[in-house]
């Protein structure tokens, strides 16, 4: 028998993974590392849950405020968006899951530590990358990796061994967290179908509305000026945002092992947040902060996304980011409509709009027009030389 730490969330693979442990006499485990997903009556359900499938002890480790300080919170300060679209919802989260479960099982002196994911995803690289790292003495156990498991396989093994469940539902593989949900089924394996309206949470409202969304040196304190700490103003926002069916969107992009992916979501308060922040920092940062942080953000979310949040550099990186917000602050009005919003404009005591050296297209009060003359004049000596000298035709 051995004491098996098991990463479990519920869902159909973990559920798998653990009637698997019970069926080969093993005690298990069962943690859940909550990153914002799940309410009170929710944990409670898992819980019931897990200890009727057959968990000997069941934990559930709240790493919410951790993961929003250490992670979430440089994501907007980098304005991070895999591919311009995926704001790394879960990519982010499996780590942080990762990192806590790894410590448990040290605590504990776990003989072996668990996940339920396949061999063809991200998840695997992500929490083994963890484990490896912060618990290398303790075995890895992968059943549905190892044993190479379809969600079909796995539901008939689960109703042989007399766990009852909404098995149709069990179709879609549904994750959600603090910074947004994840959705994964049978159209998401294809190139050309979206996924039914049914697996998304249920629109409300379609009544236009303009909303302020205040920040302080780059981080959310407000919403239309009543202030909260940032991870109930995310709350907030995620569920005015769902109530429009703002956020849902289909990712594909490069896996870490190599092959394309494709997965939906809906990311409301991330989505909303992201491109507020960055509408207030076109207005606040120089050319040359924006070019560059726009560079070191990417390399943040491509590192993010391939588990390899531990890699030194990151810290460098979220150095960085920390001192470019120093002028991020302002309140940034979005207009939001029915499965869409867009920014209507910023207020900011650092808005570089305000200079008074002179208006876009109209009019300029620090220089003349010879001296824009001359500007010009020399701007163009390069290309004119370049072009005497090769007398090559020009484009």
């Amino acid at each position: 028998m051995k004491k098996i730490v098991l990463a479990y969330s519920g869902g159909l693979d973990t559920s798998f993974c653990l009637a698997y442990f019970k069926s080969k006499g093993h005690q298990v485990h069962t943690v859940l590392v909550n990153t914002g997903g799940f309410n009170s009556s929710e944990l409670k359900s898992i819980e019931e849950r897990a200890y009727e499938i057959g968990s000997d002890y069941h934990e559930v480790l709240d790493e919410t405020s951790n993961y929003y300080e250490k992670c979430i919170k440089y994501m907007v300060f980098g304005n991070v968006l895999k591919n311009n679209t995926y704001p790394l919802s879960v990519s982010s989260e499996r780590i942080f899951q990762g990192m806590a479960i790894a410590q448990y099982a040290n605590q504990i002196g776990a003989d072996a530590i668990a996940h339920g994911s396949t061999g063809a995803g991200n998840d695997q690289v992500r929490f083994d990358m963890c484990f490896k790292v912060i618990c290398p003495g303790i075995e890895i156990i992968t059943p549905i990796r190892t044993m190479s498991l379809s969600r079909q396989e796995e539901i008939e093994f689960l109703k042989n061994a007399g766990v009852q469940d909404d098995w149709e539902q069990k179709q879609y593989s549904v994750n959600k967290g603090l910074w947004g949900t994840s959705i994964g089924g049978k159209e998401t394996l294809t190139s050309r179908y979206a996924l039914p309206e049914s697996v998304y949470t249920p629109k409300s409202n379609s009544t236009d509305k303009e909303i302020g969304l205040t920040f302080q040196k780059g981080e959310l304190v407000a919403i239309d000026h009543e202030k909260a700490n940032p991870i109930q103003l995310i709350q907030q926002l995620n569920a005015i945002g769902l109530e429009y069916g703002i956020g849902r969107d289909i990712h594909v992009g490069d896996t870490i092992v190599g092959i394309k992916g494709r997965v939906a979501f809906e990311a409301s308060a991330a989505l909303m947040i992201i491109k507020a922040h960055e509408a207030l920092e076109k207005h606040v940062l120089s050319k040359w902060q924006i070019q560059h942080k726009s560079q070191l953000s990417d390399w943040y979310g491509m590192l993010l996304h391939e588990g390899q949040y531990l890699e030194p550099f990151m810290r460098d990186v979220e150095a960085f980011l920390d001192n470019s917000q120093n002028r991020v602050s302002g309140t940034v009005y979005l207009q939001l409509k029915a499965e869409h919003f867009s920014v209507n404009g910023i207020e900011s005591p650092f808005d570089l709009m305000q200079a008074k050296f002179g208006t876009y297209g109209e009019e300029n009060n620090a220089w003349t027009a010879d001296q824009a003359m001359g500007f010009i004049e020399l701007l163009s000596v390069p290309l004119k030389n370049y072009y005497q000298l090769e007398k090559t035709e020009l484009i």
